[in-house]
């Protein structure tokens, strides 16, 4: 039996982006929509300079991060860009480093979303992002009241540079999962393997972070070895030293 289409589709949120790169500077366009046909229309002006692959993923990293802080649990974005959608899709092997890089940022979004589908569509079906990514660039940008606007100062992979785990030489017990859900790498061992992809469903890596899922309380941050100490310290000697905590 075909499962009905109406059904597979509930809940799922459309986003289209575009990015665009020229002498004078480089946007995105963002547009998400809802089932009942509720839309978010945003442009996004970027203070470097950025070549088109780079602006397509910034735009898709962008989009996707908006999606994440709106709750949205299962999206389906969509590019004219193939390159990016095949690297996406795991089509195409990133040989560059900022590729790579931002490949990787990309994968470590994928565990914030229920369903994550990355579609290639023809430019035509693609209009009004890619008008959008053009306006952010407009010197007019300023003046228009009906689009969000917002700035970004520098590329989103060097924001993440820094891995909240300790130095990265000194792996820890939270360096498999990291690397599992922001890189996509497993162990070798394939018993390893699978206890990580088993474990890993409680845990989720966001903005840098490593989060656990908890039974009674919301998704808790986990600390590195020395982070922790410093809590336990804390703890005894700092803000409840001598009291009863």
């Amino acid at each position: 039996m075909e499962e009905n289409p109406s059904k597979s589709e509930k809940g799922m949120r459309k986003l289209s982006v575009d990015g665009s790169s020229c002498l004078t500077g480089s946007g995105a366009g963002l547009v998400l929509i809802s089932p009942d046909g509720w839309t978010l229309e945003y442009a996004l002006r970027f203070k470097f300079k950025a070549t088109n692959n780079e602006a397509e993923w910034e735009a898709l990293i962008a989009g996707l991060t908006i999606a994440k802080h709106l709750e949205v649990r299962r999206i389906e974005a969509s590019s004219d860009y193939q390159l990016v959608v095949g690297l996406a899709n795991g089509e195409y092997e990133a040989r560059e480093e900022l590729m790579t890089k931002y490949l990787a940022h990309f994968q470590g979004m994928k565990s914030a979303f229920e369903d994550l589908r990355i579609v290639k569509v023809p430019r035509a079906e693609n209009v009004r992002a890619d008008q959008l990514s053009k306006l952010a660039m407009a010197e007019e940008l300023e003046k228009n009241q009906t689009v969000l606007v917002d700035y970004l100062e520098r590329p989103i992979i060097s924001q993440e540079e820094v891995m909240d785990i300790d130095d990265p030489q000194e792996p820890n017990w939270m360096t498999p999962f990291v690397i599992w859900l922001r890189d996509g790498i497993l162990p070798e061992d394939p018993a390893d393997a699978r206890k990580l992809v088993y474990r890993a469903n409680r845990f989720q890596f966001r903005d840098g972070i490593l989060y656990k899922r908890s039974f009674s309380f919301p998704w808790l941050r986990c600390l590195n070895p020395s982070e922790a100490d410093y809590a336990l310290r804390e703890v005894h000697e700092g803000i409840c030293g001598n009291k009863r905590c």
